[in-house]
């Protein structure tokens, strides 16, 4: 029996030196360096909602996907992502974070999610943003900003949604876009902030792709006529960021606040603009037909010679030497665009985006292309044709049967032309016979090519009546010859009352 508790101990002992699954020194890295009351899963690191107002002081180094929103973080410190090397995207939304500094995101050279929403920034410093080569949205609606650095963005070389409504600027500058570059933006949001001063012809060189994305409403506009046209002539487009808003979109009469009109509701104000000043800010895409299974050539002609050309696909995928991914579109060393096989997704804008020290940064041209299938050639011989021709015309033939009068030569060939009413047909009341005999002679055979016409004696005798004797081989289309005979009762009544023939 003893030896047997002097097991159980040496192995409860064992136990304890060893450790147990469950136990601190069993725990993977990740879960290890988990901070307090935070949720670790896998890749992902959650401490939302926890009301912290320093950045937890471990962070495990596996997070690719940090999320510390709905917090009371006030101050970053520089390099506090140093641990961080895998992070794609950072939360910091619903914060109080009035300033941010330089080198807070020296380590997130692969971050390409940042939200800084919600916060209470006032102004971005030019080196704010430094080291974030590689983001793509970046998210500051929401604040309190009311100056931007001319190069607030330098450097951020692929961002294509930049989300800035939501605070109280009063300018911005689309002649540089305060560092950012055309060729990958493709969303700017600049509703709800106070801009006033506006530069109407930076707004109409941005290229298409980015006018389409440019949000400008809910911003006190100046109720300028070229803004104005351009603006309707975006709408007319079907640009998504006017359409969609349309409502939206309001400017100041008389820069009073409670002068404010929508621009696509009050056309009154707007009734004396001449359309003159508008022509010339926006030149018009060129317009190219294309058939399917052809090929396209483009050509991007600028002003002066170009370091390098880009392209942007209706897709909104950047073209670059050698081409798109699928293969479809070759971007040529002269920078022209070639298209062997054109497809019907081939459709729509495509704009070239040229750069050089002579031509401005943001400098395009673009092509609207229509595609549509090749006609098909005509057959030598269309039965259908035919069958429908033959078909009408045999219907004027038989329309011309039914209704044109025959010609009088034709009286003598045939007993079928129409003899129009005579004097002798209005004279007669009385029901006229054809016969082949005649009454005198009931027995008597009529030739066959004889015809007996008369008319019988009414109740009351003859009185003087015309009584037609027998003609034989009498032409019908030729009445005036025809012989007469009158009663013996009374010859000058022979007019009296006419003939009917039949």
């Amino acid at each position: 029996m003893a030896w047997r508790v002097l097991l159980v101990v040496l192995l409860c002992m064992l136990r304890f030196r060893l450790g147990t699954p469950d136990s601190e020194g069993f725990l993977p890295p990740t879960l290890h360096n988990c901070p307090y009351k935070c949720i670790c899963a896998a890749n992902l690191l959650s401490c939302a909602g926890l009301g912290l107002q320093d950045v937890p002081a471990t962070l495990p180094s596996a997070a690719e996907d940090l999320d510390l929103s709905h917090n009371a973080l006030r101050l970053l410190r520089p390099g506090w992502l140093a641990p961080l090397s895998r992070l794609r995207a950072l939360h910091l939304s619903h914060n109080k974070l009035d300033v941010l500094g330089r080198g807070i995101f020296s380590n997130a050279s692969r971050l390409k999610l940042l939200d800084l929403s919600a916060n209470a920034l006032r102004a971005l410093g030019r080196h704010d943003l430094h080291g974030l080569g590689a983001l793509e949205t970046l998210l500051l609606f929401n604040n309190r900003l009311t100056r931007l650095d001319e190069h607030a963005f330098h450097g951020l070389r692929v961002l294509g949604h930049l989300y800035l409504g939501y605070n109280e600027l009063s300018s911005f500058s689309f002649n540089h876009l305060h560092g950012l570059g055309t060729t990958h933006l493709r969303t700017l949001d600049l509703s709800s902030n106070q801009l006033g001063l506006i530069s109407i012809s930076e707004l109409a060189i941005l290229p298409a792709f980015l006018k389409n994305g440019l949000y400008l409403h809910n911003n006190p506009l100046p109720c300028d006529c070229r803004l104005y046209h351009l603006l309707h002539r975006w709408h007319q487009r079907g640009l998504r960021a006017v359409r969609d808003f349309a409502h939206e979109y309001t400017c100041l009469a008389f820069k009073v606040p409670a002068s404010g009109v929508r621009f696509f509701e009050h056309s009154r104000i707007f009734e004396n603009c001449s359309a003159a000043p508008a022509l010339g800010l926006e030149q018009p895409e060129e317009q190219l037909h294309a058939q399917v299974g052809g090929s396209l050539r483009l050509y991007c002609n600028t002003s002066a010679p170009a370091v390098s050309v880009a392209w942007v696909s209706p897709q909104h995928e950047l073209l670059l030497a050698p081409g798109s991914r699928d293969g479809s579109i070759t971007v040529l060393a002269d920078g022209s665009l070639a298209i062997s096989t054109v497809q019907q997704e081939h459709a729509g804008i495509f704009v070239c985006l040229a750069t050089g020290p002579h031509l401005h940064h943001n400098q395009t041209l673009e092509y609207n292309v229509s595609v549509h299938f090749p006609h098909p050639e005509p057959e030598a011989f269309n039965t259908g044709f035919t069958t429908l021709l033959g078909c009408a015309v045999g219907l004027v033939l038989v329309l011309l049967y039914l209704f044109a009068p025959p010609c009088r030569g034709c009286c003598h060939c045939c007993c079928r032309c129409r003899v129009s009413p005579s004097p002798l047909q209005e004279l007669s009341a009385q029901s006229s016979v054809l016969s082949t005999t005649s009454p005198d002679a009931p027995s008597r055979k009529a030739s066959v090519h004889k015809h007996v016409v008369f008319l019988e004696p009414s109740r009351r005798g003859l009185n003087g009546r015309v009584q037609l004797a027998v003609a034989e081989d009498f032409d019908l289309c030729t009445l005036s010859g025809l012989p007469l005979q009158a009663g013996s009762e009374s010859v000058s009544s022979t007019g009296s009352e006419g003939l009917m023939m039949t």
